[in-house]
């Protein structure tokens, strides 16, 4: 009962900070401190949990995207293969080139980090994942003014770029994937809603890689049929508060009140270097 409780608290964990800008990993690390403080009864695999439940995340955001990325795919071939369509889904196929490319510098470097364990003593380390929700309270707090004029057609490949580095970061444990991302894009000069969208639909593929590895993982690993619902059971939970949590933010990120989170990590990240 006790794992139960723990899964389905990691489920919400999951997907209430997956798409908010204050760290879902950053987040499961403190719960996992706090519980490993206070129960010596609770044995799970957070790290091959926070993969899985992932998947419930991205299941998530694919919903609430869903037309977005079905034109983006319709363009993206009708590009390649329709020749008289060209010149009117040319500015999809851009738009799609320009995720592909932002995904580049998290892609390499996650991949390195993997293999050379490069963050395995940072991603274990509490204290410092309140340092870096505090970086992330002062870089929402320098964008909390910003409005863009860029529309989602103005977006360079320059942009796109930058803002592949700013996900890059993301990697480091404690920062926030689509604050960095969304940040990024202010930064270059989007419009709100535009940086907000482009974070999202960069979210996916990059996702989709994590969770493919993570379910590879997961598979080869001899569970019983109780650790497999306990599993789907926190997925689904992560995907139900995905969806209703990214749908909150994107008001906030339109009403320009990412002061909020600013705040937010700022309180959460003194108290983890003072209390853990």
């Amino acid at each position: 009962m006790v794992n139960l409780i723990v899964y389905i608290l990691l489920g919400m964990l999951q997907g209430a900070t997956e798409p908010i800008p204050v760290s879902s990993s950053g987040h499961i690390l403190i719960l996992q401190t706090i519980l490993e403080k206070i129960s010596e009864g609770v044995n799970i695999d957070f790290g091959t949990l926070a993969i899985i439940t992932n998947f419930g995340s991205l299941i998530a955001i694919i919903i609430i995207f869903w037309n977005d990325i079905i034109a983006l795919f319709k363009a993206f071939f009708s590009y390649i293969f329709n020749k008289q369509k060209r010149k009117e889904t040319k500015k999809d196929y851009n738009y799609c080139l320009k995720i592909v490319i932002a995904t580049i510098p998290a892609g390499v470097f996650g991949l390195l980090a993997t293999k050379l364990d490069l963050l395995k003593t940072l991603e274990e380390n509490v204290k410092f994942i309140g340092v870096t929700l505090i970086i992330t309270a002062i870089f929402l707090y320098l964008i909390k003014d910003f409005k863009g004029k860029k529309a989602k057609e103005e977006i360079t490949f320059k942009d796109a770029i930058i803002i592949g580095f700013y996900q890059m970061i993301s990697v480091i444990p404690g920062i926030s994937r689509s604050g960095a991302t969304i940040v990024g894009g202010m930064f270059q000069g989007l419009k709100r809603e535009v940086a907000f969208n482009f974070s999202f639909i960069l979210y996916i593929p990059i996702s989709i890689a994590t969770s493919i590895l993570g379910i590879k993982d997961l598979l080869e690993m001899s569970l019983s049929t109780a650790s497999w619902i306990l599993y789907i059971i926190s997925t689904i939970v992560a995907g139900i508060f995905t969806y209703i949590f990214t749908k909150w933010f994107a008001k906030i990120v339109k009403e320009g009140k990412l002061i909020y989170f600013s705040i937010y990590c700022l309180i959460v990240g003194l108290l983890v270097i003072t209390l853990l």
